[in-house]
């Protein structure tokens, strides 16, 4: 008897977002990925990254493929838009390497090909916090076996971003970035937490504890700040990384990141 496969949903999976979009918004997601992913996407013999809900413009599509191909000439990027008209709009930007389609979660790709990358930035935000697992879940197993899923918020012109990055196997860690310049104290970044964790940020769950300490440490490092927000980060880091299991280092850290480890953060309760 043939083996069955599930039939392709009739119309994308997902809901029109507002399409919010900026050049350079999502630059410091893209160098991340670059600097983390690039091996594997290398490594691949065809890699193709996907743009996830890229907008009302192509933006954020264009400029993953010229940063992701620093790191890894052979990529290609299709970005996926749930709104007809924005692929339509989209479709005079489309050249060797990139291309435009309709599409939401299920991630439709020629050939049922799966992606070795997977960004979703603000696309959760306007889901109900009950919907993200399900959606992580099915973006997930759309992976490439060294595929990653990044999915995240930001402000409009980027200068604060805080994201997650899920392999097959479901989340990882939790990678908060800014503009060290314009940063009064860590948890200012609270406001652009994914769905998955921007209501727990409250007394009794971790990412509210990581937080306090966050800005506690911040606090710690002031006397470092005569020698710029870099090496007060940096500080800022090194105590963190005794009571919180970290994943990166001095050289993301001076890019102005930090990255956790997602079991840290895991949200303690249900939602």
């Amino acid at each position: 008897m043939a083996s069955r496969t599930t039939p392709p949903p009739s119309r994308p999976v997902g809901t029109v977002t507002r399409g919010t979009t900026n050049p350079n918004r999502l630059r410091r997601m893209d160098r991340w990925i670059a600097a983390t992913h690039g091996a594997a996407l290398r490594r691949a013999e065809a890699p193709v990254a996907v743009d996830l809900g890229y907008g009302a413009a192509p933006w954020t599509a264009v400029e993953l493929l010229a940063r992701l191909r620093e790191a890894a000439p052979r990529v290609r990027v299709v970005g996926i838009e749930i709104e007809p008209a924005r692929v339509a709009g989209a479709k005079p930007y489309e050249r060797e390497g990139l291309s435009f389609r309709h599409g939401g979660f299920e991630v439709p790709l020629e050939g049922g090909i799966r992606p070795s990358l997977i960004r979703a930035a603000n696309v959760l935000r306007q889901y109900d916090e009950q919907q993200v697992e399900e959606v992580w879940a099915r973006l997930c197993a759309r992976l490439a076996p060294e595929g990653l899923l990044v999915e995240g918020t930001c402000d409009e012109i980027g200068r604060r971003h805080v994201w997650v990055a899920l392999g097959p196997e479901g989340a990882r860690t939790v990678t908060f970035a800014t503009r060290l310049g314009s940063l009064e104290r860590p948890s200012d970044l609270a406001e652009r937490l994914p769905k998955a964790l921007i209501h727990r940020n409250v007394p009794g769950e971790p990412v509210h504890a990581f937080l306090r300490d966050f800005d506690r440490a911040w606090a710690a490092a002031a006397p470092y700040a005569s020698y710029g927000a870099r090496q007060r980060w940096i500080r800022t880091a090194r105590a963190l990384a005794a009571d919180w299991p970290l994943a990166d280092g001095p050289g993301r850290w001076r890019q102005g990141e930090l990255t956790v480890r997602w079991e840290a953060l895991r949200p303690a309760g249900p939602s």
